[in-house]
C-alpha cells in the first residue's frame, strides 16, 4: 500500500494516522517496503499522547512527526480527555520526537521532508493552555520549532451542553494567543485565519463527500 500510494498516486509522503497502537507492525511494514524501493517521507500523525518507549523504536524510520499539544493543565486533561497524565506524557513524547528528527526541512518546493510541527488547538476559556505550552516549547526545544497555530475549534455533541466548551473561541482569545507565538520568538509554522471552526467541518447531510473541500483549495 505504501508503494502504491509513492510509484502510482504520486503522494509527496505516507501519513500514519493515530498509530501507537499500531508500531510494532508499522516497523516491519517499512522493513519489507525499503529494499522494494519506498523513500518518501514517512509521517507520525498523533495527539502527542504517545509512548516514549515506542517512539525510539521509530528512530531512523519516521521522517516527520506532527502531534498535537493540547493541554498544559493536568485538571483540564483528565476532565475533558480522561486522561490526567497527558501533559507529562506529551511533553516527553514532543522531545523524544525532535531529539530524532529535529526541526523542520522543506524541500524546494516547501514540501516537509524531516522534523517536527505540533499543533496547538486554541481552546475558549484558556482550556488549552496556550500561553504555558508555547512557552515550554520555545524553552524547551527552541524558537526555530515550527508550530501549527488552529482556531478551528467547534462545539460538537457533548461538548455543546458544557459551559467551557460550549462556544468557538473568540477574536480577542485567538490575537492574545498570536500575541504570545510573538512574543516568544516563534518563527517557523503556520496560523490559521478566524472562521476555520466553519471551513474545516464536516458537513454530514451534504449528499456525496461529507469532507467538501475549503473554498479556494484545489481537490
Amino acid at each position: 500500500r505504501m508503494l502504491y500510494l509513492q510509484d502510482e498516486l504520486g503522494c509527496h509522503n505516507v501519513n500514519f494516522v493515530s498509530p501507537s497502537h499500531f508500531v510494532p507492525q508499522l516497523v516491519r511494514a517499512v522493513a519489507e517496503a525499503v529494499p522494494m524501493g519506498l523513500r518518501v517521507p514517512l509521517v507520525y500523525n498523533s495527539s502527542g499522547y504517545d509512548s516514549v518507549a515506542s517512539l525510539r523504536e521509530l528512530d531512523g524510520i519516521i521522517s516527520v512527526y506532527l502531534p498535537d499539544l493540547r493541554y498544559a493543565s493536568s485538571k483540564w486533561a483528565r476532565k475533558f480527555s480522561q486522561t490526567g497524565d497527558y501533559v507529562s506524557h506529551a511533553r516527553q513524547a514532543i522531545k523524544e520526537m525532535h531529539r530524532q528528527v529535529g526541526d523542520l526541512v522543506l524541500d524546494e518546493h516547501g514540501v516537509a521532508q524531516r522534523g517536527l510541527i505540533v499543533r496547538h488547538l486554541v481552546l475558549p476559556n484558556g482550556i488549552g493552555g496556550s500561553q504555558e505550552s508555547l512557552t515550554w516549547l520555545a524553552r524547551e526545544l527552541g524558537t526555530t520549532v515550527a508550530v501549527s497555530i488552529m482556531a478551528q475549534y467547534s462545539p460538537q455533541y457533548r461538548a455543546q451542553g458544557i459551559p467551557l466548551l460550549s462556544r468557538t473561541i473568540s477574536t480577542a482569545e485567538y490575537e492574545a494567543v498570536l500575541d504570545v507565538v510573538g512574543r516568544l520568538g516563534l518563527e517557523n509554522g503556520w496560523v490559521q485565519e478566524m472562521g476555520s471552526a466553519d471551513s474545516y467541518l464536516p458537513d454530514f447531510e451534504r449528499a456525496g463527500d461529507p469532507f467538501h473541500p475549503v473554498p479556494g483549495t484545489a481537490q
